[in-house]
């Protein structure tokens, strides 16, 4: 096994409780996800409550973006946490955090994954590590958060 850690953060001229809005309902992550362009015909599926603990997505679609689901595992004003499950094109279940630390007018937002590698992944990581593979994606999401937030 492997255990990996991605994590990325930005500093996002808004108040946290803006930003947490963003990220603890999954209805908003169509305006900031990294994942959004990769295809144009995704399938969600929404179920639980609207947002916060218990609130599930489930996505659909093509060879880029696959087939998973999210679910809201905690949720503070410091802190979201979410059970991350692939499906396709490989299965994962990986633990993801979201957390936002005020610094002034600003807010610090740290987002980072955390898994274990096994089998054939784990081989792969040697090649490519998981920092490589989502730490661009993590990047993007974040300055789309950012400039949503800020606007």
């Amino acid at each position: 096994m492997s255990h990996f850690e991605v994590s990325r953060s930005v500093t996002i001229q808004a108040d946290p409780a803006r930003i947490r809005g963003l990220v603890d309902d999954f209805h908003e992550w169509t305006a900031w996800s990294p994942w959004e362009d990769l295809d144009p015909a995704l399938k969600r599926t929404y179920s639980g409550p609207d947002s916060g603990v218990g609130a599930r997505y489930a996505w659909s679609g093509n060879r880029k973006a696959g087939r998973g689901s999210m679910e809201i595992t905690s949720s503070s004003a410091e802190a979201i946490g979410i059970r991350l499950a692939f499906l396709k094109p490989f299965k994962a279940t990986n633990d993801v955090d979201l957390t936002f630390v005020a610094a002034g007018a600003a807010t610090e937002v740290t987002w980072t994954m955390r898994g274990e590698q096994t089998g054939m992944a784990a081989v792969f990581s040697k090649l490519v590590p998981m920092d490589r593979l989502v730490g661009k994606d993590f990047e993007k999401g974040l300055a789309r958060l950012k400039a949503v937030a800020e606007a």
